[in-house]
């Protein structure tokens, strides 16, 4: 097919995933169930491109051009989990988030029972390109074993180790202290894995019971506590995404929670020595 051939514009997926509807694959669903009309006419099958000259709606509501995008740091707390909705009927991460927030994705995942640093968007175009592997972003993690490992024990994780049959890549891991029964590491991996380090522990007969992100690359968890949002400054969010300066619409305010509002957004742990924001790097 010749570049002429080619339909003008974006898959209308694309399109509502930019505008913060929905990630690509929900979108392609409500396209599917028949909630988007194109034109004023309903569409059933996400194979078509679009243009900014279409007008769209989703459930009846008209869909608008995407806004520049934005980025949250969000302490997740333990016992959510980090997706829209759950078959089990547990709280999610977007039932906690305060009622001001605009519709937004997580770029990655926390489990059920891990906590931390997770960053949020309402761009799915920078939710993909962050969670890709290429991006090579380290995402750091503070993570409390039961067991008296000392360094070496750690050596095939920083070789690369398999797990139920899936090759992990190689880690960062530095043994930080001992406490009692457990011992406190810092890990650093740049995939993101069901479970990763926990399975990875598992087979070098360690059982992980906290776990903690701290940084997702030169984003950090710093002080922000527990349920806390913090929104990323624009121009951080240009810089580190390598994107143009734009106009700006006026955003709507962002409720911001506890200390956090007016910092500069690539953060530093706290000097607490030993917490979970100890600032010392896997060796």
């Amino acid at each position: 097919m010749s570049t002429d051939d080619t339909p003008a514009g974006d898959r209308i997926a694309k399109v509502l995933s930019r505008a913060g509807v929905a990630s690509r694959r929900e979108a392609e669903r409500m396209i599917e169930a028949g909630r988007v009309t194109v034109n004023g006419e309903k569409i059933t099958s996400p194979a078509l491109n679009v243009t900014a000259a279409d007008k769209i709606t989703v459930d009846g509501k008209d869909v608008g051009e995407p806004d520049p995008p934005r980025i949250w740091l969000y302490h997740k707390p333990t016992g959510l989990v980090s997706t829209d909705n759950d078959e089990k009927g547990r709280d999610t991460i977007y039932d906690k988030l305060p009622a001001d927030m605009p519709r937004v994705m997580s770029i990655g995942r926390l489990d059920l029972n891990s906590e931390g640093l997770l960053l949020l968007t309402n761009d799915g175009g920078v939710k993909r390109r962050l969670e890709l592997p290429s991006t090579g972003w380290l995402r750091r993690y503070r993570v409390r074993v039961n067991g008296r490992p000392t360094d070496e024990t750690f050596e095939p994780l920083r070789r690369g180790i398999s797990a139920d049959g899936e090759n992990f890549q190689p880690m960062t891991v530095s043994l930080d202290r001992q406490q009692g029964a457990n011992a406190w590491l810092t890990v650093g991996l740049r995939e993101g894995r069901n479970r990763e380090i926990r399975r990875a522990m598992t087979e070098i007969g360690l059982s992980v019971n906290r776990l903690i992100r701290i940084s997702y690359g030169p984003f950090q968890l710093g002080d922000l506590k527990q349920g806390e949002v913090e929104e990323v400054r624009r121009k951080i969010v240009r810089d580190q995404l390598g994107l143009e300066a734009a106009p700006e619409k006026p955003a709507p305010r962002t409720p911001q929670r506890g200390k956090g509002a007016g910092r500069p957004q690539v953060r530093r742990g706290p000097r607490r020595k030993g917490g979970p924001g100890d600032r010392k790097r896997p060796g």
